[in-house]
């Protein structure tokens, strides 16, 4: 065996989502071979790869394949989170995606989804941080158990930042952690505003694979900032079946189409799908209607993210600290890891400006 054999064999195996052969992407390095052993890495666009498995298992067959029946393959796997950033030099320099998670109206779970996609993404290795700009109604202090703690500050080349809180190895950031939970904000939208571009040029983020934004309902001044002054990969669009809730998923849609925002929409996202009750798991109760969400991702040619059922649990560990993805309920974890997948394979396809269709299921 030699590497220029491992290399041929390894042009049979295609990344599944970006329509290329691994050594054409270059995600093959350190290969070794001794005797009747190889060892070699492959490089995924992301920590959270959810396609890992079938990738290692393609790589080892195209070697018995191509190459040596009984050959002994060892594949190691690390990660270059992909980005299509080009302004690293300038706002959240160490951010590789930015992903802000939006519906049209409140009520849906919006804070919900946002809480578990980072749990979920940090489950897979990828290092992430939690922005709460929803700053009339703050949830991350209360879903994430940290309320009336407070953020240190420390000072960076003589300036002063604001060092975010960290939990289940996500560092967050809310106004709920500044202000007294007692008191209302009561602020004009230039001020809601300017405290959100705080957030983004005076938090000391540090490096990241993804930063996720929990935005407030509606389409107002602070998605118009943080659109117009943050560089969002794209959004996450939450809804329920509902039509109500429907009608003002369409106007957040139209919103993000506009030419002074622009911003890509990774997919959408139906909350509250069915309700599942505990002693009936496999029974399925459509209590706001049938697959609202689904139609309207096909009406908009959206990819379709996924259900999430209303499960009683979900529910009491927002509100107790301990939100789905580190709670016991394998339901609802499965329905947020299969959400998240969908979302971090459709951010890698976007990235790497592949023709490839958007996925829309974990096949």
């Amino acid at each position: 065996m030699t590497e220029s054999d491992i290399l041929k064999a390894l042009s049979h195996v295609q990344e599944p989502d970006l329509g290329k052969d691994l050594v054409t992407l270059n995600m093959v390095k350190d290969i070794e071979i001794d005797g009747n052993n190889v060892h070699f890495t492959i490089v995924l666009t992301t920590p959270a790869c959810p396609l890992k498995e079938m990738i290692r298992k393609d790589s080892e067959n195209a070697i018995h394949t191509y190459v040596k029946k009984d050959a002994q393959v060892q594949i190691h796997f690390n990660a270059d989170t992909t980005t299509n950033r080009k302004d690293m030099l300038q706002l959240l320099s160490g951010v590789k995606n930015i992903i802000a998670v939006v519906s049209g109206k409140g009520g849906v779970g919006k804070s919900t989804v946002a809480a578990n996609l980072v749990l979920a993404l940090a489950e897979g290795g990828a290092k992430v941080g939690l922005m709460d700009a929803d700053i009339y109604g703050p949830s991350v202090p209360i879903m994430f158990g940290v309320r009336g703690q407070r953020p240190m500050m420390r000072e960076i080349n003589g300036k002063g930042v604001i060092v975010p809180l960290e939990k289940y190895q996500i560092k967050l950031m809310s106004i709920g952690l500044l202000v007294d939970e007692k008191n209302a904000v009561v602020w004009r939208g230039p001020m809601a505003s300017s405290a959100i571009k705080q957030f983004v040029t005076e938090v000391d983020w540090g490096e990241l694979d993804y930063l996720v934004i929990d935005m407030p309902p509606g389409t107002g001044d602070i998605h118009l900032t943080l659109m117009q002054t943050v560089p969002v990969t794209g959004v996450v669009i939450v809804t329920t079946p509902q039509p109500v809730a429907l009608a003002d998923a369409k106007k957040g849609i139209a919103m993000f189409g506009q030419a002074q925002i622009n911003v890509p929409i990774i997919g959408l996202v139906e909350n509250m799908a069915y309700f599942i009750p505990a002693e009936l798991p496999y029974n399925k109760y459509y209590l706001f209607g049938k697959e609202g969400g689904k139609k309207l991702a096909e009406e908009y040619e959206l990819p379709f993210l996924g259900q999430i059922p209303i499960v009683q649990s979900i529910r009491e560990g927002g509100d107790a600290g301990v939100p789905a993805m580190v709670g016991e309920d394998v339901i609802s974890q499965e329905a947020f890891r299969n959400m998240t997948n969908l979302a971090i394979r459709n951010i890698a396809i976007r990235n790497a400006g592949s023709i490839q269709q958007p996925a829309t299921s974990l096949a």
